[in-house]
């Protein structure tokens, strides 16, 4: 194509093809797309019903940043050299990018390694051998025990979920402490995981008095799980700042925990044991003192600011969840869908990293073997019945089958 007057044959090509290949721009890309150029990416992008295939970078998208420079293809699939560029997970170019696949063209692993490269595109094969082996004579008390700080009015299958997950995972013992009112709830919903009633003074909520009686029972806990469904009670959010500062067991802070946090980032610095903090990208948003698209345009710039700046180890969830650590390395996990955009599904992960934890596994290596596991059971059931309606419970029910097909060699 080398004038506007040859695009209505272009067009009318596009619309009888059945896969179009976009090996328009590259990764040198550095200024916005203009002119014929940009007239031929429209042309693609309006075309319905055809695989749609990148080569390298979709045409249009900054390869380091993932910012789309005037316009980029969207594509289907992209086919990238060597290693995954950091645009096709970030920002806009994660949209782009569609279902990515790496493609090795011979470059040694010794001039890789001399990169000192820190972000990392997780494959099955990095996490083979990440669950421990388990001894003939083990018992529950082997495998650790969690405990799940989680529950309000209305809230309690959060608690539930979280409980649940954390058993499946391979925890030998789970206990979900809930305000006393609700109590009954979680008895009747759990068996195997145990309930311990907290005093709310009738109130249902988290409360003060709670974390006196809490940090009196942290002995033989291994993990701690705080924030699902607990509320934005006024009280309840102090109570869950005391709780973090009393803490010395390594703990996972998610959903209420994270807004109690974000009201006080000062308590990030009073804590005394390890933690991995598990945010949407809205709760990301509150942490960071941003607008949720800020966090949307630059997910792994985020999340290592955050965690290298608190010392703490990040979790962003969503679409290519992103995994800091507090030395600046990120992990991109590319498993999930859209189907799994559904209630109760972060508490469900939450209980998986808490579980994990809970067995010895380091936190970042419990991370990444949640979410890349957590992930690929939605792919798994969205390809057995449809990418929409997956709930929680069916990742629960699925979990110890997935994660260890995915550990073994």
């Amino acid at each position: 194509i080398q004038s506007e007057a040859e695009l209505s044959e272009l067009s009318e090509a596009l619309r009888r093809a059945g896969v179009i290949v976009d090996a328009l721009l590259g990764t040198g890309l550095s200024s916005p797309v203009s002119g014929l150029y940009r007239a031929v990416i429209d042309a693609i992008n309006a075309v319905k019903g055809c695989c749609v295939v990148a080569v390298d970078v979709p045409s249009g998208v900054d390869a380091t940043s993932g910012a789309v420079l005037g316009a980029a293809v969207h594509s289907h699939m992209t086919c990238t050299f060597g290693l995954p560029k950091r645009g096709l997970v970030n920002g806009q170019g994660a949209t782009c990018a569609g279902k990515i696949i790496v493609i090795d063209i011979g470059i040694p692993p010794e001039f890789v390694e001399a990169l000192d490269v820190r972000e990392y595109f997780l494959t099955r094969e990095d996490l083979v051998g990440a669950l421990p082996s388990r001894s003939p004579h083990a018992h529950k008390g082997t495998f650790g025990h969690v405990l799940v700080i989680a529950g309000s009015p209305g809230m309690t299958g959060a608690a539930a979920l979280a409980g649940q997950a954390a058993l499946r995972t391979g925890a030998g013992l789970v206990t979900v402490a809930v305000p006393e009112t609700l109590n009954a709830i979680l008895e009747t919903k759990l068996t195997e995981v145990m309930t311990l009633p907290l005093p709310d003074a009738g109130r249902g909520f988290f409360c003060m008095d709670a974390v006196r009686f809490l940090t009196k029972n942290l002995d033989g806990k291994n993990a701690v799980i705080i924030g699902p469904g607990l509320s934005r009670h006024e009280e309840t959010q102090a109570a869950i700042r005391a709780f973090l500062a009393d803490c010395t067991v390594p703990m996972v802070i998610d959903a209420d925990g994270l807004n109690a946090v974000a009201c006080d980032l000062t308590c990030l610095a009073r804590l005394r044991s390890p933690a991995i903090v598990t945010p949407h990208p809205g709760e990301m948003a509150r942490l960071m003192r941003c607008a949720t698209a800020e966090v949307q345009r630059d997910r792994i710039g985020c999340s290592r600011k955050f965690a290298t700046d608190y010392g703490v180890l990040v979790v962003l969830k969503g679409a290519l969840t992103v995994i800091a650590a507090p030395d600046g390395s990120i992990f991109v996990n590319p498993t999930g869908n859209p189907g799994m955009a559904t209630g109760g599904m972060g508490d469900a992960l939450t209980g998986m990293i808490g579980g994990l934890i809970a067995q010895s596994i380091e936190p970042v290596r419990a991370a990444q073997l949640a979410t890349f596991v957590h992930g690929s059971i939605g792919d798994l059931l969205a390809r057995e019945r449809a990418p929409l309606g997956i709930l929680a419970s069916d990742i629960i029910e699925r979990i110890p089958a997935a994660l260890w097909r995915c550990s073994q060699r």
